[in-house]
């Protein structure tokens, strides 16, 4: 029996080769970062070179999902857009039904069990993203990662995509409890600076802090990356 063209079927040894699959996408992906300080937690992104007729606009791995709220993503764009307007739909039912924001946590699990329940459908395939997903709970920075498995999990600071195990032993080895605002800025800039290969142009950050994210542009960037090249 074919394993791998079945969705629902395990393998012997116990895998279920689409989920690998989708995990596969993902590690061939851009290379995104998170990392969580005191007082906000910064998501940084490799975004891919655009054509000059392109307008950059439109091409998004950053997406708002409430006001305090972003998700980032390696893997499939289509996917990651699908995924963003199911969960932005659940940040405002879930202001309807119970007249307050959504936790992290809620918006998390929320996310990693619409991953889950494309694992175990005939006639469907996984999505093929992992996200990171940061906001404020109780006046607290909080970081959740989810997997095309269903997997949801919270860090202190991790990386998707390609690259991803050398930017995560760079942050461990760097990462530090109660960084501000500038210090999780520059860190995320000197982690994405280490993989990404057309330097700034291509790096995308944005800041969520208690009660707004924001985006930094491109004079703003640049600025970091240059007083990231003289610390070193």
């Amino acid at each position: 029996m074919s394993y791998d063209t079945a969705l629902t079927v395990f393998s012997p040894d116990g895998q279920l080769f689409q989920v690998e699959y989708a995990m596969e996408a993902v590690k061939r992906g851009l290379c995104c970062v998170g990392v969580r300080g005191k007082d906000a937690i910064i998501l940084g992104v490799e975004k891919k070179s655009a054509s000059r007729l392109q307008d950059v606009k439109t091409i998004k791995k950053v997406y708002q999902l409430d006001h305090n709220l972003c998700m980032t993503f390696s893997g499939l764009n289509a996917d990651a857009r699908i995924l963003a307007n199911q969960t932005r739909l659940q940040c405002q039912q879930y202001k309807i039904y119970y007249e307050d924001d959504p936790s992290v946590d809620y918006i998390a699990k929320f996310t990693s069990q619409q991953q889950q329940k494309f694992t175990q459908r005939g006639g469907a395939r996984p999505y093929g993203i992992s996200t990171l997903i940061a906001g404020f709970s109780n006046n607290k920075p909080k970081l959740f990662q989810t997997d095309p498995s269903g997997a949801c999990s919270e860090w202190k600071a991790t990386s998707l995509g390609k690259s991803a195990k050398q930017v995560k032993d760079f942050l461990e080895k760097h990462w530090r409890e109660g960084l501000h605002e500038k210090d999780a800025l520059l860190l995320t800039t000197k982690a994405l600076m280490d993989v990404v290969e057309s330097g700034n142009k291509n790096i995308e950050l944005c800041v969520i802090r208690k009660n707004e994210c924001w985006f930094l542009n491109e004079n703003e960037v640049e600025e970091l990356t240059k007083i990231t090249a003289q610390l070193q």
